[in-house]
């Protein structure tokens, strides 16, 4: 470990200068910044602060060489480029992650691809090229290919999602089914009969739990059974959906919609179709990012710390790389923020 690069008063830094500034011995070093056990989290910290202070970092290929994996996390997400560069959601849940990996000097390797097979092969091709020591699984399936591709491999990794769908993998989650219940129950206790939803793909395990939550909680209340139009979380898509739901015989007086951005689109479509927010319809979002506090009206929305869920995704892989062997952790639930775009319907709806 003592090939480190930074510079301090025109010489180079080393492993024992970091020692001397916090109080401790070179070995308690390495075992900080190869995450092994052995210091306390005070220590690790103090460690972390004076190699920042005096602009030092363990040199990788001295690091591979003294660990068996490689200083790097893996995430694939499916999506196009273009989409996911306007989806807050991913841009929060990625700096979550990386205020974790930047504490223990580690990077992140983002892959973007077409499907599920095309992850497989990447994630092989990390995990025998040693390009990565672990990886991070988003938007699960029933039935994952992923999980048991990933297990014969023998490469670690952490689930995003509901340990239903994480087929024994360490998972952090939030209750989707109970957020979406208190989304139904609220817009119901305003008056509203007719509730639609905007949904994602029916493939994806949360798109599953948020239906199955939004036709019990329906029925629970006796409001007969709802209407979800499936969609690709765009704009375009949520669009599309919202128009088709606002031109229906039987047109909804409320639409949830399974993200910000297409709730956005719903407000430009109901504008479009001259029908007033939330006067003629209530819209709500899912993600209440800045988007839904920069409309007019500002967007209702199920709020959660996304940020704080990318952090803890990252800390538990961490702990599986210690084989600590961490169980399903579960996130805060998402909670209701009412704004401007949800109201009582309108008298002749009722």
């Amino acid at each position: 470990m003592d090939g480190e690069v930074g510079a301090e008063r025109g010489r180079r830094v080393t492993i024992r200068d970091v020692a001397a500034r916090a109080g401790v011995s070179k070995g308690a070093v390495s075992l900080a910044f190869n995450d092994r056990p052995g210091v306390s989290p005070a220590t690790r910290d103090r460690i972390f602060a004076a190699a920042r202070e005096l602009g030092w970092a363990p040199h990788l290929s001295a690091r591979s060489l003294s660990s068996s994996r490689v200083d790097t996390v893996g995430l694939a997400i499916a999506r196009p480029a273009r989409m996911l560069g306007l989806e807050p959601w991913f841009m929060e849940f990625v700096s979550g992650i990386e205020s974790v990996l930047v504490e223990r000097s580690c990077s992140l390797l983002l892959r973007l691809v077409r499907d599920v097979e095309e992850e497989i092969a990447v994630q092989q091709a990390w995990w025998r090229g040693r390009q990565v020591g672990g990886s991070i699984l988003v938007d699960l399936r029933d039935g994952d290919p992923r999980v048991p591709a990933l297990r014969r491999l023998g490469l670690p990794a952490v689930a995003a999602g509901h340990p239903s769908l994480a087929g024994g993998l360490t998972s952090v989650w939030t209750d989707d089914a109970t957020a979406v219940g208190e989304a139904v129950r609220y817009l119901a206790a305003l008056g509203h009969r007719r509730i639609a939803r905007v949904g994602g793909a029916p493939g994806l395990g949360h798109s599953t739990v948020r239906t199955a939550a939004f036709e019990a909680t329906l029925g629970e209340l006796g409001l007969g059974a709802g209407r979800t139009v499936t969609t690709d979380f765009s704009g375009e898509e949520g669009a599309r959906a919202t128009r088709a739901l606002l031109a229906s015989g039987d047109r909804p007086t409320a639409i949830i919609y399974d993200n910000d951005i297409m709730a956005v689109a719903g407000l430009s479509v109901a504008a479009e179709m001259g029908l007033a927010v939330p006067a003629d319809v209530s819209l709500l979002a899912w993600d209440d990012s800045q988007l839904c506090r920069l409309t007019h009206p500002t967007l209702s929305a199920m709020s959660h710390d996304v940020f704080g869920f990318g952090a803890e995704v990252a800390r538990r892989l961490f702990d599986v790389l210690d084989r600590a062997e961490p169980r399903a952790h579960q996130a805060p639930t998402p909670a209701l923020t009412p704004r401007a775009s949800t109201a009582p319907p309108p008298r002749r709806a009722t």
